[in-house]
C-alpha cells in the first residue's frame, strides 16, 4: 500500500501556466489546476539552513523515492526565478517551511510561505533554532507595498497555528530532526492519496 505512495508520475510535464495569475490558478475549478509534479516543496532561507536541515531533507526524501523541490537542486542556469518557484508550489502535494532567525527578512521565502498558505497545501513547519512567537515580517516597506506585507503576515499567523517539529542546533540531532520530518512527509502523503481514493 505504502509502495503506491512512491510511484507517483514516472513522466513529468512541464506546467503552462501561459498569461494567467498565480492566484486566478488556484480559484479555478479543480480540473483547470495543475496536477501534482512534485511530492514536497521544501520552503526555506538559504542562508540559514540550505547547507544543512535542507538539504539533507532533500536527500533524505530522494532516497525514499518521493520527488522534493529544493531550489538548489532543481533549478539550473537561465530558469525564471518565479515562475519555476511558483510552478514548484502550486504542483506539490504537500509543503514543508523551515523557519529559521534570518527567514523574516526575506521577501523570496515571504512570497512562497504565501502561495503555500493560499494554495492550502499541507504544511509542516520545522522551526530551525527559532520559536513561533518570534516570526514576523521584517523586511522593509521600502521593498514591498503595505498589502503584500500584509498578506506575507496572514501567511505567518496561519503557519504558526500548525503544530510543527523544533529544532536547535545547539543541542538537537540534525539527523533525528530529518529522519522525523521524513516520516511525517511520507505520512501526510498517505493521508492525501487516501482522500484522493486512490488506494
Amino acid at each position: 500500500m505504502i509502495s503506491r505512495v512512491f510511484n507517483f508520475m514516472k513522466e513529468s510535464k512541464a506546467v503552462q501556466l501561459n498569461n494567467k495569475s498565480f492566484l486566478d490558478l488556484l480559484s479555478a475549478s479543480p480540473s483547470a489546476k495543475p496536477k501534482p509534479l512534485l511530492d514536497v516543496f521544501i520552503n526555506h532561507r538559504g542562508s540559514d539552513t540550505k547547507r544543512n536541515i535542507a538539504t539533507l531533507l532533500y536527500d533524505n526524501l530522494r532516497a525514499r523515492n518521493l520527488r522534493p523541490f529544493l531550489d538548489c537542486k532543481n533549478m539550473k542556469p537561465g530558469d525564471k526565478l518565479f515562475d519555476h518557484i511558483n510552478s514548484a508550489i502550486l504542483t506539490s502535494k504537500v509543503a514543508v517551511t523551515v523557519f529559521s532567525p534570518n527567514y523574516c527578512d526575506s521577501y523570496f521565502c515571504l512570497h512562497e510561505l504565501a502561495l503555500i498558505m493560499e494554495s492550502r497545501k499541507r504544511v509542516i513547519p520545522i522551526f530551525c533554532d527559532i520559536k513561533p512567537s518570534q516570526l514576523d515580517v521584517m523586511i522593509e516597506r521600502l521593498t514591498c507595498s503595505d498589502d503584500e506585507i500584509q498578506r506575507f503576515r496572514r501567511a505567518l499567523r496561519e503557519a504558526k497555528d500548525i503544530v510543527g517539529l523544533t529544532f536547535d542546533s545547539y543541542k538537537g540531532n540534525l539527523s533525528e530532526v530529518v529522519t522525523i520530518a521524513s516520516d511525517v512527509i511520507v505520512e501526510r502523503l498517505v493521508e492525501l492519496e487516501a482522500e484522493d481514493g486512490n488506494f
